[in-house]
C-alpha cells in the first residue's frame, strides 16, 4: 500500500503530492484527537438501480462536524513559543467549536470572536470547551476583522476555517479513514464554503484515488468559490439566506484553496433551497436524523445526479449536525 501511494504521490504535479503527504501526516498527528466516523450504508434511499451509496457521518464528530480535524491538525503543528501564546479564531458556529475543543485537548489557551448575532446555544457549547468568547461586531466579518488585528497585535497564530494548508490538511483525514473503510469509492460528494473541506479531501484522493470523481456540491444562494473557480480568480458575487448556513461568505483574497479546488474538483452541482430542505427532511423522516443544511447540500446534490452514479459506490460526507435553533424549529414545524 505504501508503495502504491508513493507512487501516486510522484505522479501528482508537486503542490498537490505535499499536501496529500500532508494529509497523511496529520492522519497520524490527529489520531487521538479526533474520532474515526462511521461510515452508513444508505442504498435504500436509492431505486434498485445498484448504486452503493454510503454517508461519512462527520455529525458524530466529537464537536458535531468536521471542523475538529483541521483545528487539531493546526494547534497539533504549532511551535512551543505558539502553543504558549494561545490561539485566535473568529466564528459563530463549528469552525469556532473545533478551535475551542482542539485547544483544550492540547491545554493551551483560545479565544474566539464571534458576533453579536451567535447563537446563544453555540457561544455557550464554544465556552464549555474552555475558550474565552469575545464579542465584536454585528456581523462575522467584522467579528473576523477584529480578530485577525489582535492576533497581530499580540503576536499569536490566526486560525482560519479554510485559509490555512495545515487546516486543510486536517479536514482530508476524512478521505484516509475512508479509504481503510471502503475498499472503492467511485464519487464523492462534498459541500462546499471556502474549500478547506473539498481541498484535503480532493488532494489526498487524486494523489491515492485518482479514479474518484470529487463532486463539488454549493447552494445556489451562496457560491463564492464556485464562481471564483468560472472565473479563475477569487471574486465578489452576491449573497442570499441559505439553509446552509456553515457554508456561506465571502472568500478571501489569496486564499490557499482556489487552486487546489480548482485542480481536484471533476463536478459541480447546485442546489435550490427547496431541495437543501427536501434533503433535510427525507432524513429525519426516514432516520430521525437532524443534519445540519451544508450536510443536506451534498445529499441534496446526490439525489439531483443519481442517475450518473448508477452501478456505483458514491460517498455523501454529512459534514455535520450543529443545527441552528431557527432551522431545527422549520424541521420540526
Amino acid at each position: 500500500m505504501e508503495a502504491m501511494r508513493e507512487h501516486s504521490f510522484a505522479a501528482m504535479p508537486s503542490a498537490l503530492a505535499t499536501l496529500g503527504r500532508a494529509v497523511e501526516d496529520a492522519a497520524e498527528r490527529i489520531r487521538g484527537s479526533v474520532v474515526q466516523t462511521p461510515v452508513e450504508p444508505m442504498s435504500h434511499l436509492m431505486p434498485d438501480d445498484g448504486t452503493m451509496l454510503f454517508f461519512k457521518m462527520e455529525n458524530q464528530q466529537k464537536t458535531g462536524s468536521f471542523k475538529l480535524r483541521g483545528a487539531s491538525n493546526k494547534i497539533l503543528s504549532l511551535s512551543p513559543g505558539d502553543v504558549a501564546k494561545g490561539v485566535i479564531a473568529a466564528s459563530n458556529g463549528n469552525h469556532g467549536l473545533g478551535v475551542a475543543a482542539a485547544a483544550k485537548n492540547a491545554g493551551i489557551a483560545a479565544e474566539v470572536y464571534v458576533s453579536s448575532h451567535v447563537s446563544p446555544a453555540k457561544a455557550q457549547r464554544i465556552e464549555e470547551f474552555g475558550a474565552t468568547i469575545v464579542r465584536s461586531g454585528t456581523v462575522p466579518l467584522e467579528a473576523e476583522v477584529a480578530a485577525r488585528a489582535a492576533a497581530d497585535r499580540q503576536e499569536r497564530v490566526f486560525i482560519s476555517p479554510y485559509n490555512d494548508f495545515d487546516v486543510m490538511a486536517g479536514q482530508g483525514t476524512i478521505a484516509v479513514e475512508l479509504l481503510q473503510q471502503l475498499p472503492r469509492i467511485d464519487a464523492i460528494f462534498l459541500a462546499v464554503g471556502g474549500g478547506g473541506l473539498i481541498g484535503g479531501v480532493g488532494a489526498y484522493l487524486k494523489c491515492v484515488s485518482p479514479g474518484t470523481r470529487v463532486v463539488g456540491c454549493w447552494p445556489e444562494n451562496s457560491r463564492v468559490l464556485y464562481e471564483s473557480i468560472r472565473a479563475g480568480r477569487i471574486v465578489e458575487f452576491p449573497e442570499q439566506t441559505t439553509l446552509s448556513e456553515s457554508t456561506s461568505g465571502g472568500l478571501e483574497q489569496g486564499s490557499v484553496t482556489l487552486d487546489v479546488c480548482r485542480t481536484v474538483i471533476d463536478d459541480s452541482v447546485l442546489v435550490s433551497e427547496q431541495e437543501i430542505f427536501d434533503a433535510m427532511l427525507r432524513l429525519r423522516d426516514s432516520h430521525g436524523w437532524y443534519v445540519e443544511g451544508a450536510a443536506a447540500v451534498a445529499v441534496a446534490a446526490f439525489l439531483k445526479e443519481s442517475q450518473r452514479y448508477a452501478g456505483q459506490t458514491v460517498v455523501v460526507v454529512i459534514c455535520g449536525g450543529n443545527l441552528s435553533p431557527e432551522v431545527r424549529s422549520k424541521l420540526s414545524s
